[in-house]
Order: structure tokens, then C-alpha cells, then sequence
């Protein structure tokens, strides 16, 4: 067995139980879009004692970008309870206002080579969880401690993932060229964390980049999808309707309906015709209006989001939406304020890259079902970084991991089989020797370390 092969197979053994020790610490602790403070805390302290260049906070993210942050209590409220529950006090403070993101970087040998980027999304999804009998995180202790918080789509398995390649990719930089970036991203979840990081620099020098997401279209564990294709495009706004309050028996007719504008905008939202050269989605989220029984409902705001199989058909129903809300404004008398909060292009992964990643995952016994590429059908915000490290010439993939799950993504009983976070691991770190090639070495060597 030659040492490249012992090393992976021995600090795989170790970082296998640490693996769901970190995730279930993350399920338990979990922090929506701007809030996670106590988890970048995590992922920073492992990376600098890892020895790893880190950035953070406003490093790593350009404010002209952040979408809407929470309001200042609810920041303030989310950094205490991250210091009550363990982070470390001097990184929370470098994240103060929501500045939740970071990047850590790699260099590998002396050898110059290309730089490799990894993405980890880290966000929790605003929703309860399940606290019903077999419910494994509940009944094994590592249920959501948040109320309304909860990891439902699995990015606890991926900041797991993250912290192990960390761990792993310094036992084997000798064998490596050239640099890797770990890349851990807030506020996926609603779109809006991708941009501010690839404006303050995330991909800069970044020739290829792997995203990875758990489940999916891959829901066996076993199973992988190397490339993904099929991402929708999505765009969101939020409409805000201005009447003028009434007595709804007195004067009824004195009254701008705010309630009624937002009413029909949303039933003519889902009339939108559909495009012909492919599909769309239009979702009215959020109806909020009024301020009692017997008042005329002065003010409404809807929460709208589209999605297309491209970006010129999003583009198309984005349009669309926004023509129908200035018109139910004008239909019921009322202003109307729309108030764009996300674009987010479709995108597909270079094939050749995920051509090669199949390769890679056919010297693996464990992988019994491995697909070159499989349809999204939903969007993500990694998009935004494959689409810029594409148009500057580079190459990007995004890996589906299966796992087995209790139920669905963004269900309140969603969990995975954590059997799949050391395949996961093991794959990332393969990736990284074939792209970073340094030292000649046999891949098959290394080939059935689980």
C-alpha cells in the first residue's frame, strides 16, 4: 500500500465520526440567512488552527450587494445567542451586522499550478422542525435547539463536509499543486449570498469550482450525479400597495383597498401565460395586509418569486408579474412599489468537467450508481459563481450526493443517511488529487478506501 493510499484510508477512519459529530452539532445549532454566526465561528477556528489564510466578515463579502439583512435586534439577538452557545467571541465580532461569510485558502507545494474552489452553503431554512416520535434527530437528541430554525435541506451535512476536506486536504498537500479555496457561503437560502462574495473576490485566480448538495435528484446513498444541468433561473420582488384607510360601515367608499390590489395581482400572477420554449414557475410567497376587522386595508405587500428553464424566460415572467401589480395598483386606486430582491441565472456544468469527476467516482467500489449529469429543476444561488468562473474562462461542476432521506427537502422530518458524508468526503478529496496533481501517483491505489 503505498503512503498516499494509507493516508487517505487512516484519516478517513478518523474524520468518519467526526463527520456526524460536526453535523448533528450544526443541526442542532441552526442559523438562518445573515444570522449564522455561531457556525462561520466554527468553520473559522477549525480553518486558522488548521493553518489555513482566512477571510472573514467584511473580507468577504461587498456590502453594495447584500440583499435585505435582518433588522439590527434580531442581528444582536442572533450574535448572543451564538456567544451563549460556545463561538468565539473575537470572530463573532469581526461578522457583527450580518457579515456572515468567509473563504479560507491553500497553497499546496511550491509547485504553481491552478486553484481549485469548493463551495459550502451554511444556511438553515426558517420553518420548525419535527419533534414527533421516530423523527431521528429528535428521538437521538439533535433536534433543532431554535425555535422556528431548522436545517431542512441538508447544508449541515455540507458544512460537515467542508470542515473534513479542511482537515483531510492538509495530510495530503504534498501530493497537490498549485492552491485550493474553501468557500463557506451564507444566506443561500433566498438567493442572496453568492453575489456579495463573488464581489468581494471569492473567485478571484479561481480556475475550477465544485459546488455539492446532498440528495436532490440523487436519493440513494451510493448514488452520485457529477454534473448538473437544468438549473432555473429565478428572480424575486417584493410589491407594496398604498390606499387609504376607511370605515368599512360608515364609509366604505372614502376607502383605497390595498387588500384587494394585492388580491388580484396575485390570482393574475398565476394566469400568466406559460413560454413556449420552455418551462416557468411563479410562486406568491407572502400576503401580508391591513390593520383590523373594521378598517379599510390601507397597505399589502406580496412576497413574488419567478423561475425559468432559462434566464430569458424567468425574464419573461418577471415581466409579466411586474406588469400585472402596477395594474392591479391602477385597477383598485392604490400605489404600487416593486422592490427587486434577487436575479439569479439558470446555468448547466461544464461537461467536460463532469465527465471527468465520473471518471474519478468509477474508481470508488462504493458508488454503485454514478450519472454523468442530472437535471436541477429548482435554482440555486451557485449559479452566480459558476456562471462568473465560466464567462472568465474556467470550468465549474455541481455535484449531486445522494443519501437517503426521511422525506423531502424543506419538510419539518427531513434528515439523510450520514453514511454518505464520508463517500462525499472521499470523492472531494480524490477531485482535488486529480486536478491538483503533483506527485505521480497510482489512483487506483487509493481506490475502495470504504
Amino acid at each position: 500500500m503505498n503512503t498516499l493510499s494509507s493516508t487517505l484510508r487512516n484519516q478517513l477512519a478518523v474524520l468518519t465520526p467526526q463527520l456526524t459529530a460536526w453535523r448533528r452539532d450544526l443541526h442542532s445549532h441552526p442559523e438562518t440567512a445573515w444570522t449564522e454566526f455561531r457556525t462561520a465561528a466554527l468553520v473559522a477556528r477549525h480553518l486558522l488552527d488548521l493553518g489555513y489564510t482566512v477571510r472573514l466578515g467584511r473580507q468577504a463579502l461587498d456590502p453594495d450587494f447584500i440583499g435585505p439583512l435582518p433588522d439590527e435586534r434580531a442581528l444582536c439577538a442572533a450574535q448572543e445567542r451564538a456567544l451563549r452557545e460556545g463561538a468565539d467571541p473575537e470572530l463573532v465580532a469581526r461578522m457583527a451586522g450580518g457579515y456572515t461569510a468567509l473563504w479560507a485558502d491553500l497553497s499546496c507545494s511550491g509547485a504553481s499550478g491552478p486553484m481549485l474552489a469548493f463551495r459550502f452553503d451554511m444556511d438553515a431554512n426558517a420553518m420548525q422542525e419535527s419533534t414527533e416520535p421516530r423523527h431521528r434527530p429528535y428521538d437521538a437528541g439533535f433536534v433543532s435547539r431554535h425555535p422556528g430554525c431548522m436545517h431542512a435541506c441538508g447544508h449541515d451535512g455540507h458544512t460537515a463536509l467542508g470542515l473534513g476536506l479542511a482537515a483531510l486536504l492538509i495530510h495530503i498537500r504534498e501530493y497537490l499543486r498549485g492552491s485550493v479555496r474553501l468557500i463557506f457561503q451564507p444566506a443561500e437560502e433566498g438567493g442572496s449570498g453568492a453575489r456579495p462574495m463573488l464581489k468581494a473576490g471569492a473567485l478571484d485566480g479561481v480556475e475550477y469550482l465544485i459546488g455539492i448538495h446532498l440528495g436532490i435528484r440523487a436519493l440513494y446513498t451510493g448514488s452520485v450525479a457529477c454534473g448538473t444541468k437544468g438549473f432555473m433561473a429565478s428572480s424575486g420582488i417584493d410589491v407594496r400597495y398604498t390606499g387609504s384607510p376607511a370605515h368599512a360601515g360608515l364609509a366604505p367608499h372614502e376607502g383605497r383597498n390595498a387588500l384587494l390590489a394585492a388580491c388580484s395581482a396575485a390570482l393574475g400572477m398565476y394566469a400568466i401565460t406559460r413560454h413556449g420554449d420552455g418551462s416557468s414557475r411563479i410562486n406568491v410567497g407572502q400576503l401580508q395586509a391591513g390593520q383590523a376587522r373594521n378598517v379599510i386595508p390601507d397597505s399589502a405587500e406580496l412576497k413574488v418569486e419567478t423561475r425559468g428553464s432559462s434566464t430569458e424566460i424567468d425574464g419573461f415572467m418577471l415581466q409579466e408579474a411586474e406588469r400585472i401589480a402596477r395594474a392591479a395598483g391602477d385597477m383598485w386606486h392604490c400605489s404600487c412599489d416593486i422592490f427587486p430582491l434577487k436575479k439569479l441565472p439558470g446555468g448547466a456544468s461544464n461537461s467536460e468537467m463532469s465527465a471527468r469527476i465520473a471518471r474519478i467516482a468509477r474508481a470508488m467500489p462504493a458508488f454503485k450508481n454514478i450519472v454523468q449529469e442530472e437535471a436541477f429543476g429548482a435554482t440555486e444561488d451557485f449559479t452566480v459563481l459558476l456562471e462568473a468562473v465560466q464567462q472568465a474562462g474556467g470550468q465549474g461542476t455541481y455535484i449531486q450526493l445522494g443519501a437517503e432521506r426521511a422525506s423531502g427537502h424543506h419538510s419539518d422530518r427531513f434528515d439523510f443517511d450520514e453514511s454518505a458524508l464520508p463517500l462525499g468526503l472521499e470523492l472531494l478529496a480524490r477531485i482535488a488529487l486529480d486536478y491538483l496533481q503533483y506527485l505521480q501517483y497510482d489512483m487506483g491505489d487509493a481506490g475502495g478506501l470504504l
